[in-house]
């Protein structure tokens, strides 16, 4: 609770405290109001850094942060209600009113009357506040200070893309597992094998040790892992069983064509199958499942992975395997491997006594030993470790089984800002993926990422990466991976346990919709939807709550009810991030201009919608559109010019021109992917995107020119062609009067491209990455190319009219693994809509025996652009 506080208070005050909301309280009449109200919240700000140390014993403590959230969030929304008239106003003064005179009369009568509103709303919030700090001295709390808004430095980066640690212990029961599996019952074909134990002793790594064993590999022709999680949905595994057994199935496929197909992949073949972290205790569902199985090859094995006896009786295993806590032998090596850097424990035996102490509280579980052991690497002062062997959440009740005292613990000395970051992390289910970008995003929508105190330079993408970088580092997420170690994309899960945890630490600010339907707290401002069938008629438990600041989906549901959308819209006007992606709905409700809020609307995917209602543009807020696989949508409104905040526009259309007369003047990155109808980019677009750094073309196969565009993107740095096969970048070249900049050009999978275009000379002192790819008809490189003194990186890969380098590249120095700066923010930006083969990342080398280049191409295919979509 507090730390959510601590935060709100200090972006509140810091805009209270800003110029601007200054000559706004002076315009309407309300300086004086704004200025008692940052006071007031000074004041208790002082005391909330002590709130944070206390809160976890004191339960009336927590009530009344509680209540102070309550109303600290209530201010953060009317502070912008203010930014968002003020938004208002300058996009009707820039492009003037596009309504009637009767409209503009009733928005002029609204402009006169939002003063006595808003002094009516800042005097509530005053009383309330005034209240709750009359109340905070009987908690006792000392003034402490610090400024959470600034981020304290982290310690260095940890390498994302981490390897499962080697296994500690374990070795008898590895043994015990592959011998039953090397040994076949010969009464059925197919045996099951169960691994029994509480959450975080390690049963998933066991499984995945033995899994990987060179025995097991060449003991079975077919191996199958399939996470299955809370959702025991028949039709769902197998689908999960035939992607593991084939990579990839068809979508259309029923039922029926399902089970075929899996019963085909299966028969006459010897398969281990992993049924990892199963939880349902429904003995029908499994034998439905089961039948399924049943017809391959003797000596086939299924290995199950479960918390519940109940659920390995269900399945009658043949074996059961009841996996016990690590000894405290090796508990402690597991922990001296976290928390000291190689050889460092023998320089401190007394942390190393410390250190047994500490395991001797985590019941041999490996991922509370972990988390701790994390959580003190490389810290020397004894009085650090002493503070974790001592504190007072060991001495909170708890049940036998209950580990979640020690995970609580590390998350108590989580820096505040990674407290609220993870938390958010609750909205999603068991087993989710998480995609870097897209947690960033949503991070960033609701103001958790902060900047560094050490380089304001860094973007807030950046930051973000550093804040996972620290939570993989603490062991609250694993498996960090990508599918090649240079990509800023990468994906990444939470343990069942560290999830429970951050559902416990969000409780009251976060909730997840389920088949349950369970009542909802009124508190809670975040809100994601986790059932694959949600009927039409709205959950109920939804009545109560108007604050709501987020709407999200974590499963591709196969219909979004449209009713939901609109009460969605309809109740929580203060949403700042709508994801209706995957969603069929043909119409989005109009009433979706009353969102004054709304920083990030998502609805990708959707190839249903064929427009966007004109209210649209009334989002002066909104920052982020994606409108990408929108393959039906027709054109985008005429009056989005008055979005004067957008600043990323990613977008499919099927029409004829994308912008006609769409002054854009805030966006900066623009995506144009899929349009097979598209011939013009903008229409009457003079100075229409001053702002613009980069532009994404792709997949647009009737578009033929760029030269009408290209003098008025003056701010245009990065350019990216992709598949579109009739464009020709020569024609209408004859302007001298550009003014580009190009830092990055790629130009990938164009037919009409012979030459470069003459116009890309003008950025000669600018141009540093010049990219160009399967381009068949490519020929030659231009002579002015060795005057550039900026070009750092030169490919060309896969176009084989160009048979040779001129001589002048002798000068040139082949980059390996190219990673220029800032080209991991333009990929990043472009993902999760953009497509594989722009994530390349390429050893270039010059072959000594001939005068070619030749290339060793190693991408990251398609997976990681179709899972972040």
């Amino acid at each position: 609770m507090a730390e959510l506080a601590i935060i709100t208070v200090g972006k509140v005050i810091e805009k209270l405290g800003s110029v601007a909301y200054q000559e706004f309280g002076l315009i309407w009449g309300v300086k004086s109001d704004l200025r008692k109200l940052e006071r007031t919240m000074s004041i208790i700000r002082e005391v909330l850094f002590d709130a944070e140390k206390k809160q976890a014993s004191d339960s009336l403590l927590r009530i009344w942060l509680g209540q102070l959230n309550d109303v600290l969030l209530d201010a953060e929304d009317l502070l912008d209600e203010i930014q968002y008239q003020a938004l208002r106003e300058q996009a009707v003064a820039t492009y003037g009113s596009t309504s009637t005179k009767v409209r503009h009369s009733f928005s002029s009568s609204m402009k006169r009357a939002f003063p006595f509103k808003l002094a009516h709303k800042i005097k509530g919030i005053r009383e309330r506040l005034d209240e709750i700090a009359a109340e905070k001295d009987q908690f006792n709390l000392t003034i402490i200070r610090g400024d959470a808004h600034i981020m304290r430095p982290l310690r260095d980066p940890t390498h994302s893309f981490v390897h499962p640690s080697t296994v500690i212990g374990r070795y008898k029961e590895k043994k015990k597992i592959i011998n039953f599996l090397m040994h076949p019952d010969g009464s059925k074909n197919v045996d099951v094998i169960s691994i029994v134990g509480l959450g975080g002793l390690g049963k998933t790594t066991l499984a995945k040790w033995v899994y990987n064993d060179e025995r097991v590999v060449g003991l079975f022709q077919l191996r199958l892992w399939v996470c299955v999680s809370e959702d025991f949905s028949v039709t769902r595994l197998i689908k999960e069983i035939l992607k593991s057994a084939c990579d990839t199935i068809d979508d259309n496929w029923n039922v029926d064509t399902l089970q075929t197909k899996l019963r085909e992949v299966l028969r006459d073949t010897k398969f281990l199958l992993v049924l990892d972290d199963v939880w349902n205790e429904d003995r029908n569902k499994w034998i439905e499942l089961k039948d399924l199985l049943i017809d391959g090859f003797e000596g086939s094995k299924i290995i199950v992975t479960t918390r519940s006896k109940l659920v390995a009786s269900v399945m009658s295993t043949d074996f059961t395997y009841n996996l016990q806590g690590l000894s405290q032998h090796d508990c402690l090596s597991l922990f001296v491997k976290c928390a000291f850097k190689e050889g460092a424990d023998e320089q401190h035996p007394n942390l190393l006594k410390i250190a047994k102490q500490i395991v001797g509280k985590c019941k041999g579980v490996p991922l509370a030993v972990r988390t701790l052991g994390s959580l003190l690497f490389s810290k020397v002062d004894e009085r650090e470790w002493e503070f974790i062997r001592d504190n007072e959440i060991w001495k909170l009740e708890q049940k036998e089984s209950d580990i979640l005292p020690a995970l609580r613990l590390s998350y108590s000395q989580l820096p505040i800002h990674l407290k609220r970051c993870f938390a958010y992390c609750s909205l999603f289910p068991k087993d989710y993926v998480f995609n870097s970008y897209l947690l960033i995003q949503s991070w960033m929508t609701h103001g958790l990422i902060l900047e560094t105190s050490t380089n304001k330079k860094l973007d807030l993408e950046d930051v973000g990466d550093l804040y996972i970088n620290e939570l993989v580092s603490r062991s609250f997420f694993q498996d960090a991976e990508g599918d090649y170690p240079s990509l800023p994309i990468y994906f990444f899960k939470m343990h069942d346990l560290i999830h429970d945890l951050a559902i416990s630490v969000a409780q009251g600010e976060c909730s997840v919709v389920d088949s349950d339907n369970k009542e909802i707290a009124r508190t809670v401002r975040h809100l994601s939807f986790s059932v694959e069938d949600l009927g039409q008629e709205v959950p109920k438990c939804l009545d109560k709550l108007t604050k709501v600041r987020t709407v999200m989906s974590t499963k591709a549901l196969e219909s979004l009810p449209v009713s939901l959308v609109e009460a969605c819209i309809l109740k929580f006007k203060y949403l700042r991030f709508l994801d209706l992606s995957e969603s069929y709905f043909e119409v989005l409700p109009s009433s979706i201009g009353t969102l004054k809020h709304l920083r990030y609307l998502d609805l990708s995917c959707n190839r249903r919608i064929t427009e966007l209602p004109n209210s649209i543009c009334k989002l002066h807020n909104l920052q982020k559109l994606r409108l990408t696989r929108c393959t039906r949508l027709k054109w985008l409104p005429n009056d989005i010019r008055n979005m004067i905040s957008l600043t990323y526009l990613g977008v499919t259309i099927n029409s004829r021109c994308l912008l006609n007369n769409g002054f854009l003047n805030s966006l900066q990155f623009l995506l144009v992917s899929n349009c097979p109808s598209l011939q013009v980019l903008f229409q009457g677009m003079d100075g229409c995107l001053p702002n613009l750094r980069t532009l994404v073309i792709a997949r647009c196969a009737r578009l033929t020119s760029l030269a009408l565009i290209m003098n008025h993107l003056t701010g245009l740095e990065d350019l990216i062609i992709y598949e579109c096969e009739n464009l020709s970048l020569t024609e209408g070249e004859d302007n001298q009067d550009l003014k580009l900049s190009l830092r990055n050009l790629q130009i990938i999978n164009l037919r009409k491209l012979v030459v470069l275009p003459l116009w890309i000379q003008v950025s000669a002192n600018t141009l540093q990455h010049l990219h160009i790819e399967d381009c068949k008809n490519f020929t030659a490189l231009p002579e002015w190319l060795p005057t550039s003194n900026s070009l750092h990186t030169l490919k060309i890969i896969n176009c084989p009219m160009f048979s040779s380098l001129p001589e002048w590249t002798d000068n040139l120095t082949p980059v390996r693994k190219f990673q220029p700066s800032g080209y991991f923010e333009l990929i990043r930006k472009c993902q999760p809509e953009y497509p594989p083969k722009i994530t390349r990342v390429i050893d270039l080398e010059l072959d000594e025996d001939e005068d070619t280049w030749s290339t060793s191409a190693q991408e990251n295919g398609s997976q990681a652009t179709s899972t972040g979509a």
